[in-house]
């Protein structure tokens, strides 16, 4: 599987449980998801061990602030060689374009994703911040300024992947949280797809936490999953 669709969420809190799991999940079946808890604990140390061990890994710390600090953020996760980091769309067009602006010297550049809005977020809640259009109104929004500042893709569910491939083409990525095999316990997650039918929706990247890391046999779970997700 050259693509690797699978995104494994390390939401684990020290580095031995990171290593741990990294070392039963081969790079070639998977890319590894860094947050900002084991981040913020385990720092670049942990990424220059898996990329040692041939992982590729998404930087998953979602930046937000002025342009230029969000353009600093990105060179340095450039520069420690991530493959793909990711930003908040509502930070702006000016945040938005001096990041993309940031990677485009770079020969091999990391993707660079936006965040819409948060999974957590209901339409009151966006209220209150100000924003009174409909909450899947505001999304597409968002998604419109990412691709138009030159972003490569951004984070969404599922179910709005095919409106995303429609609106902005198939180049145009898509990365979805909320995916649990039909085998799986749903855990907090109330929006999710099978793996299958995301992919058969527009996903390009499934991030998948705890169906594997939590598994018995984490490598069975991850080959189970692929199994599901390529062509015959």
């Amino acid at each position: 599987m050259s693509r690797r669709p699978v995104l494994v969420a390390l939401d684990v809190n020290h580095r031995d449980d990171a290593l741990r799991l990294a070392a039963q999940l081969a790079p070639r079946q998977c890319r590894l998801k860094i947050g900002k808890e084991l981040y913020t604990r385990e720092g670049r140390a942990l990424l220059e061990t898996l990329h040692q061990q041939g992982h590729d890994i998404f930087l998953d710390l979602k930046f937000h602030d002025i342009p230029n600090t969000v353009a600093a953020a990105v060179r340095v996760a450039a520069d420690m060689g991530v493959w793909m980091v990711n930003v908040h769309a509502s930070g702006g067009r000016k945040m938005l374009e001096a990041a993309a602006d940031a990677l485009a010297h770079y020969p091999k550049p990391p993707l660079l994703i936006a965040v819409t809005v948060l999974t957590s977020m209901n339409a009151a809640d966006l209220r209150e911040t100000g924003v009174e259009e409909p909450l899947a109104a505001h999304v597409t929004r968002l998604t419109a300024l990412a691709a138009d500042s030159g972003l490569n893709g951004v984070v969404c569910s599922a179910q709005e992947a095919a409106a995303v491939k429609a609106a902005h083409g198939d180049t145009f990525l898509t990365i979805t949280p909320g995916i649990r095999p039909a085998w799986a316990a749903n855990d907090d997650q109330s929006r999710i797809m099978t793996p299958e039918a995301a992919i058969a929706a527009g996903s390009d990247y499934l991030v998948i936490g705890r169906p594997i890391t939590r598994a018995t046999d984490p490598v069975a779970a991850l080959a189970a999953i692929n199994r599901s997700i390529t062509p015959d």
